[in-house]
């Protein structure tokens, strides 16, 4: 769930998307992450500022157990410097990282054109003052030459796929045969993995390894091999390209596509309903 609905949102997260950890989910998944000897846990969504007194116990939690913790937010809450150093007081001494969203897609440029304040630099300010590990997360509008070499952050999946339709075609594009590895995700070696609360484990958004209702998070990490999953092996050997060619979807944009996850997302979403155990949940697709 998030309080804002960004058009490049690459989880489709909304005021209206479903679903948030409880305190017992973050205590059981912290336990299981510990097994397989993770450093680093983020807190992310979504928004995860929206559910303040669960976050700051979770965080605690993770930070007692030796975690380093990290926190990703879009800065809603910092209405002025003063009133965000009272959010972020409490979590001063327990977190290694905040990371701002400030960019265009969540607030305006340094005019502010669309006449809204761009709390992302109170928070930051804020953080600042308080001696606070903090970082800004900037994912530029691309252009052509930024996509030709490859330099931009914005990578088409998710709502961006379906939302920045205007920008699509103002940008170089590919034929999807063309999309032949994965350039962003070790998907034969995961590093890292991200849970959502309906317990699934994903690899990438929407690429998921398993469930943890359904077998436990150490035992999903430690039995993964790529080779026998049926959406990473063909990412692996020959990207959105062979995933296409090996089930038989058909790419109907004629134009072409802008980068592998733009090709990838197109394919995993037209594949969903054939594979449900290793692709959602539905709404990071925009389907619910």
């Amino acid at each position: 769930m998030c309080n804002f609905e960004c058009d490049h949102c690459f989880v489709y997260s909304s005021p209206a998307a479903k679903g948030t950890f409880s305190l017992r989910q973050i205590k059981a998944v912290l336990q299981e992450v510990k097994k397989i000897g993770v450093e680093w846990v983020y807190f992310e969504g979504g928004e995860p500022f929206l559910f303040y007194p669960l976050m700051v116990e979770g965080i605690k939690i993770a930070s007692k157990m030796g975690f380093r913790v990290g926190v990703v937010t879009n800065a809603y809450w910092a209405i002025s410097v003063e009133d965000a150093k009272l959010w972020l007081v409490s979590l001063r001494d327990l977190i290694s990282d905040i990371s701002i969203s400030d960019d265009t897609f969540h607030y305006p440029d340094e005019e502010g054109k669309n006449g809204n304040e761009n709390l992302a630099k109170n928070a930051y300010a804020a953080a600042r003052s308080l001696d606070m590990p903090v970082s800004s997360i900037c994912v530029e509008t691309p252009d052509a030459q930024s996509m030709v070499k490859g330099e931009t952050p914005l990578r088409f999946r998710g709502r961006a796929a379906d939302k920045l339709t205007e920008l699509v075609k103002k940008l170089p594009k590919k034929s999807w045969r063309e999309f032949d590895e994965c350039p962003y995700e070790n998907l034969d070696e995961p590093r890292r993995v991200h849970l959502d609360p309906f317990g699934n484990v994903h690899i990438c958004q929407g690429l998921l390894m398993g469930n943890s209702d359904e077998a436990s998070l150490s035992e999903l990490v430690r039995s993964y091999d790529f080779n026998k999953h049926p959406i990473c092996e063909p990412l692996v050997k020959g990207g959105p390209a062979l995933l296409a060619e090996r089930y038989g979807v058909e790419l109907k944009l004629e134009t072409g596509f802008v980068d592998a996850c733009h090709v990838c997302f197109s394919v995993r979403r037209a594949l969903i309903d054939k594979f449900p155990e290793y692709l959602g949940p539905r709404q990071v697709y925009g389907l619910i």
